[in-house]
């Protein structure tokens, strides 16, 4: 048996069609942290994502395509994605507005434990508070290539490939959106008055 751990998720992919369980379980160890992330930060809404994200693996096992031309595993696995999220907002009468803007808030909802020092808590939950909020001010392009580089960590090549937009484009939208979010999170106050 191959090690699993070493493959390429091209071939684990091929090995979970040919019947190896252990080889889905490891594409999805990969890949289900960064996948849900970027769901999230799409959508905002912890359990719509958590829709989207069972419905993009059961279209990938329902599936027998497989990533074209150049396009790696992980950026065809978020194109699916992409994909579910806006079916999913047209089935539920989304409007146009919210497929560009994606949506108005990102939860971080991680639940503090029982022994977490108070202080600590109330400061990291500010920190995500700002940071979403920082985040809510981009426009939904800026923040989709943002969440695809930073919780896809895609590169700009597949950003390009996985929006259907100029790699000089998905340059210019990453570089504008670090730009905002570093200036948001350095003056708070700032981030009442950018206009998405």
């Amino acid at each position: 048996m191959k090690n699993t751990d070493t493959d390429d998720d091209a071939a684990l992919l091929r090995r979970y069609r040919q019947g190896d369980a252990e080889a889905f379980g490891v594409l999805y160890a990969r890949h289900r942290l960064g996948l849900f992330r970027f769901l999230h930060g799409l959508c905002g809404d912890t359990a719509q994502a958590e829709e989207v994200f069972q419905e993009t693996w059961l279209s990938l096992i329902r599936s027998a395509s497989e990533p074209l031309g150049r396009a790696s595993f992980k950026t065809w696995l978020y194109q699916i994605g992409r994909n579910r999220l806006i079916d999913h907002w047209r089935k539920h009468g989304r409007q146009q507005e919210r497929l560009e803007e994606f949506d108005e808030q990102l939860h971080g909802d991680a639940l503090p434990g029982q022994d977490e020092d108070p202080e600590r808590q109330f400061s990291l939950s500010q920190d995500r508070e700002r940071l979403r909020g920082a985040l809510d001010a981009l426009p939904g392009e800026q923040r989709e290539v943002f969440l695809l580089r930073a919780h896809g960590e895609l590169e700009l090549t597949e950003i390009a490939e996985l929006t259907q937009t100029p790699a000089e484009t998905v340059k210019s939208r990453l570089r504008y959106a670090l730009q905002k979010l570093r200036r948001l999170l350095a003056d708070p106050a700032a981030a009442e008055e950018v206009t998405p």
